[in-house]
């Protein structure tokens, strides 16, 4: 069996917890609907905002005593998330190669979320991990139209190498949206020779805009947060009238492009799946690794709910895991290298 079956994956249980069974039903009764129901109109995105807001801030609040310093450096907006005990010295500039860190790219099908809503999941990373956590907070649609999001992420990337962070010391992870935005970040360090980061670990990543994998995946099994047809309208209000095969919206991963390993976790509830088996199928089929872990009856991004599922929890000590062993063996052959 290879390690994309479900149930093949050692410390991935084989079914949901009751929990977890109760959160995805309760988010079918009433989160779904009332997901479907909000028009995309300016009152409908305040709206839309506020709400996944507080769900993050209830379900996943920062870990207690967590250290928050914002970053405003020319087009780079974000924060540093640093969980207790973990050295917040990084702030606001490390010595050249002095630290390992974490680049985390939030999702918000491009509209919905920011750095605030995701502190909390940032906190975790860093608790579990030992390392700071930038997180990057790029511009949303509908105020601000494609590429402003994939500037911002390829400028906060550009922004941790310049403060002595090397390549090697420095891991991706994102969510949503934030895969999507993580894979046009790799294909443009590809195009600009910039040096890859050593991992990248993504949360139901989001590839497919035009929401065409998840809709066939609705067909077999409705997703209990929200529609593929209502979901599409999210990126749209972001690339708005562009083709949809155009070049940084529909993703190819270019011949003989250099990829870091990846580790890709999705909740077997949603119709993110689909996208998660094709990120996997992309990177192997371009040479490179990628882990697939598909989480029994878990809803999307269930790892930003720690409060709500109890299976968040030991997903981002298996990323911890992953993210580790990834610096260790980047770090060990530069010293080959040298």
């Amino acid at each position: 069996m290879t390690r994309s079956t479900r149930t093949s994956v050692p410390g991935v249980p084989a079914v949901a917890s009751a929990r977890s069974r109760l959160a995805a039903t309760a988010c079918g009764i009433g989160l779904r609907p009332l997901n479907n129901a909000v028009p995309l109109n300016a009152p409908g995105v305040w709206f839309a905002r506020k709400l996944i807001a507080t769900i993050m801030a209830t379900a996943g609040p920062p870990v207690p005593g967590t250290t928050v310093v914002p970053v405003r450096s020319g087009p780079v907006r974000g924060e540093w998330v640093c969980a207790p005990g973990v050295d917040s010295r990084i702030v606001p500039r490390p010595a050249p190669n002095a630290t390992r860190a974490i680049y985390y790219i939030h999702g918000s099908g491009y509209v919905l979320c920011s750095a605030r809503t995701h502190r909390g999941l940032a906190s975790q990373l860093s608790k579990k991990t030992g390392l700071p956590v930038f997180l990057t907070d790029y511009r949303l649609a509908p105020e601000h139209r494609f590429p402003a999001a994939a500037d911002d992420v390829e400028a906060g990337y550009r922004w941790l190498l310049e403060q002595g962070i090397a390549a090697e010391d420095l891991v991706i992870a994102g969510d949503s949206a934030g895969g999507h935005l993580a894979l046009d970040l790799l294909i443009e360090n590809d195009r600009h020779a910039r040096p890859q980061p050593a991992a990248v670990a993504l949360f139901s990543p989001l590839i497919d805009l035009t929401f065409g994998l998840a809709a066939e995946q609705e067909r077999r099994r409705r997703d209990p947060v929200i529609s593929a047809r209502i979901a599409a309208r999210l990126p749209h209000a972001y690339t708005r009238d562009l083709p949809a095969d155009s070049p940084r919206l529909h993703l190819r991963l270019p011949k003989g492009i250099t990829l870091p390993p990846m580790l890709v976790q999705v909740g077997g509830a949603e119709m993110l799946s689909a996208d998660a088996r094709h990120l996997r199928d992309m990177v192997r089929a371009a040479g490179g690794t990628c882990e697939l872990e598909i989480w029994p009856g878990q809803v999307h991004v269930f790892q930003a709910l720690p409060l709500l599922v109890p299976e968040a929890d030991p997903a981002l000590a298996r990323v911890a895991e992953f993210l580790g062993a990834a610096l260790n063996s980047s770090n060990t052959a530069t010293e080959r290298v040298g």
